[in-house]
Order: structure tokens, then sequence, then C-alpha cells
């Protein structure tokens, strides 16, 4: 069933946002330095977390490293968009713009902020690999690529995301709040979402 949280609705006039991104992850060229042992993985949220922002939730990590981490959940589904509709909405050109893309509530943390989930093999200058097969991008550009045929094959749209601070994850993975499994790309871009949270669950791994 598909959620309708209104910020996130008013947040699709604004569409993605490049500094943001680059802001709340890494630059290519440092993140392999300060690549932290959850980059890449999925968190999964315990049944018992008690928060109900996250019940039931499976959470890419895109950037972990000693300053914190961020995350982008992957079974949020808000409503399907044409990507003209997108593109016009930021004020781009939509010519010859075709196809149509399911919006996902990233988190709760700058519903505004677009990012863009997809397969590895399509890179752009602002392009952060997650790992060898998962990469992030935030860009008007990739909305227009994908519009044209010419995007990455597999790729998801969400807004917000989920941030800790310093420590803060790992010391919610001590108190059991979340398990972790790897990204396998089959969950993150081909599960079905209602079924999402049950096949990572049966993936997970051993606490860190």
């Amino acid at each position: 069933m598909l959620i309708r949280p209104s910020r996130l609705l008013v947040a699709l006039t604004l569409l993605l946002s490049p500094a943001i991104l680059r802001a709340a992850t890494p630059a290519p060229e440092t993140a392999p330095a300060e690549r932290g042992a959850l980059t890449g993985q999925l968190l999964i949220a315990a049944p018992e977390i008690g928060d109900p922002r996250f019940d039931h939730t499976v959470i890419l990590v895109v950037r972990h490293d000693k300053s914190g981490a961020l995350g982008i959940v992957l079974n949020r589904p808000v409503e399907e968009r044409s990507l003209a509709s997108l593109l016009d909405a930021a004020g781009a050109d939509s010519k010859g713009i075709d196809g149509k893309v399911l919006i996902y509530a990233g988190g709760p943390v700058e519903p505004e902020v677009g990012f863009v989930i997809h397969s590895a093999e399509y890179r752009r200058p602002e392009t952060i690999a997650v790992d060898s097969r998962i990469a992030v991008t935030s860009s008007i550009d990739v909305l227009r690529d994908m519009g044209h045929g010419k995007g990455p094959r597999k790729a998801l749209v969400a807004f917000g995301y989920a941030g800790w601070s310093a420590g803060q994850l790992e010391n919610e993975i001590a108190r059991h709040d979340w398990y972790t499994a790897p990204a396998d790309p089959a969950l993150v871009f081909d599960e079905e979402r209602d079924k999402l949270w049950e096949s990572a669950m049966a993936r997970r791994t051993l606490d860190l």
C-alpha cells in the first residue's frame, strides 16, 4: 500500500539537490579512506525498534564514517510520477521525456532533498559509489537521462534520508534496534517492496 506523507509531496517541487548530496556524503576522492564498515550495508529495523518512523523499514547505508552515517529507506513508496512532471516541477526542460518512476520517502531528515539510487554502470561527475554494484546520484540530469532511455538499468528515486551522529548508529545496533545484511542489488531494486523487510531479515548477518 502506498503512503502519502504531505511534506514529501511538497518536496517534489524542489527536486534534487547536488550540493546537499555532496555535503551529506563523502566526495569520491575521499570516500575510500573514510569508508566505514556499514557503508553499502542494509539496516533492517528490529520488530521492537519502538520508533514508528522506522517500523519495518529497510535502509541502504550510503555513508558511514567517523562523523556519523546517512541512509535511505527503500520500502516506503509514496506515489508514481512521470519523469516529465518531475522535470516540469523543477523548471527544467521536459521535451521528449518519457517514462514514470515510483517516488519513495527516503527518511525523516530534509524531505526536500532528492536522491537517485541506481546500478553502478551509470555514472556522472557527481555520482558517488556506495559499493561496486550500487551508486547514488543527486542531479536533474540523471532524471533527464532516464527519460531519454540513457539512464541506469536500475533506479530508485527517494526524498529525504535517515541520519545518525558520530557513534549513534553503532549504539543503536548494539542495543539491537537494527540488524544488518549485505546490500544485494536484487533486494535494493527488484524485490517487491511489501516483502522487502522479510526478505532482508532472512539474510541478516551477525552483529558487527
